[in-house]
C-alpha cells in the first residue's frame, strides 16, 4: 500500500493517490472523514497488473482518518501518517496529514 501527495500551488489542495495491492480482490474503496465514510463515494480502479489506484482531492492543512474496504473488509494502511483509535468501531484510523 502506499500514499503519494501532490500538492497545489495555485490552491489549498492536495491530490492524494492511494495505491493498494489486491490482486485477488473485486473491489477497493477509499472511505474517510472527508466523505463521512461512505465505502462507495471513492472507489479505486484496477490496473491490469492487480493494484487498485485512486486519487482524491483534500485541503491542505488538516487531518483525515480513513481506512480502505478491500471487498467488504475494513484494512488499515501501513505507510499513513499516524493512527487514532475510533471508539465506534473498537480499532485504529489511518491518519494522513496534509
Amino acid at each position: 500500500m502506499a500514499i503519494k501527495k501532490q500538492f497545489l500551488k495555485s490552491k489549498p489542495i492536495c491530490k492524494v493517490t492511494f495505491t493498494v495491492p489486491a490482486a485477488e480482490a473485486e473491489e477497493v474503496v477509499v472511505a474517510g472523514n472527508w466523505n463521512n465514510w461512505n465505502t462507495k463515494a471513492e472507489p479505486l480502479k484496477k490496473l491490469k497488473n492487480g493494484t487498485f489506484k485512486g486519487t482524491v482531492n483534500l485541503e491542505s492543512g488538516q487531518a483525515y482518518e480513513f481506512k480502505y474496504v478491500v471487498d467488504g473488509q475494513w484494512q488499515n494502511e501501513v505507510e499513513a501518517d499516524a493512527y487514532t483509535w475510533n471508539d465506534y468501531a473498537a480499532t485504529d484510523n489511518s491518519v494522513i496529514n496534509l
